[in-house]
């Protein structure tokens, strides 16, 4: 395999929102080192071309989507300067111009205060490295066919990540994270498209708890040595809590979080 040539294959693909065949079908041995090896050389040409990274997002932490897509493991790749929104008064457009087939999920993002090392496992010790929480939408894009893929397949695929819609944070203090850990994982997320439910979920679908999904993204990048570890101020993205549902331009989408102290998202998609 030519991680360079299936680099600027796939980045071709984000760039015109066309798909492309599995990688994995076409060359057996294509695993997970092969997978990040691709996304290694990915973040190169993003570089090179003036883009700059600005976190991470975390992909499949939500284990009961996992049958539907065939995954066996989270993934990660970087979210970038240019694919992130912040939502104004908790509303935003998006043109889904240049997606192939994208979908939407709602998560909880985080922003780091300091770096976040491996090996810290306790959720609440997590939360000590996050300066904020915010609701958050991640628009996520498959470039293969009708979403068919193998796993590594996905991490190649910038881990299927298109843009995220981060909402209005909500700094932690140190006197609450003790309550806020426990809200995290037993918090309520609603996804509504033009004022229906579509989906339910809780914050344990990431992983458990949205902090441990975090310290999973410490650790694997601990064995990631061509990749920087996560510094301070770097936005992580933690996956999603409920299914992630197709869009299409004229819907409004909007999130509501019971048990948190943060307010939903009203994400409107536009040609």
């Amino acid at each position: 395999m030519d991680s360079t040539q299936i680099a600027g294959e796939l980045l071709d693909a984000y760039d015109r929102g066309r798909t492309i065949l599995s990688v994995a079908d076409r060359d057996a041995p294509f695993g997970w080192d092969e997978g990040y090896a691709v996304a290694a050389e990915i973040l190169k040409l993003r570089l090179a071309r003036g883009e700059t990274t600005v976190g991470r997002k975390i992909g499949f932490t939500n284990r009961n989507i996992w049958p539907e897509y065939g995954a066996t493991a989270p993934i990660w790749a970087h979210v970038y300067q240019n694919t992130v929104i912040r939502a104004q008064d908790h509303s935003a457009t998006l043109s889904l111009r240049g997606s192939a087939q994208p979908r939407i999920e709602p998560e909880i993002a985080f922003g780091l205060r300091t770096a976040l090392p491996a090996g810290v496992s306790d959720p609440e010790q997590v939360l000590q490295a996050v300066d904020w929480l915010a609701p958050s939408f991640e628009i996520v894009d498959c470039h293969f066919a009708d979403w068919r893929f193998r796993p590594a397949d996905a991490a190649a695929d910038f881990s299927f990540h298109w843009r995220l819609v981060v909402g209005q944070p909500h700094v932690l203090r140190r006197d609450e994270i003790n309550v806020l850990c426990a809200s995290l994982a037993s918090c309520q997320v609603t996804l509504s498209r033009n004022g229906a439910v579509m989906d339910r979920g809780v914050g344990a679908n990431a992983l458990g708890h949205p902090a441990t999904a975090l310290a999973f993204l410490a650790d694997i990048l601990s064995r990631q040595p061509r990749f920087a570890p996560l510094a301070a101020g770097e936005i992580v993205t933690t996956g999603t809590l409920t299914a992630a549902l197709p869009i299409a331009p004229g819907e409004t989408w909007s999130s509501a979080y019971a048990g948190l102290p943060v307010t939903g998202l009203q994400l409107t998609f536009t040609d």
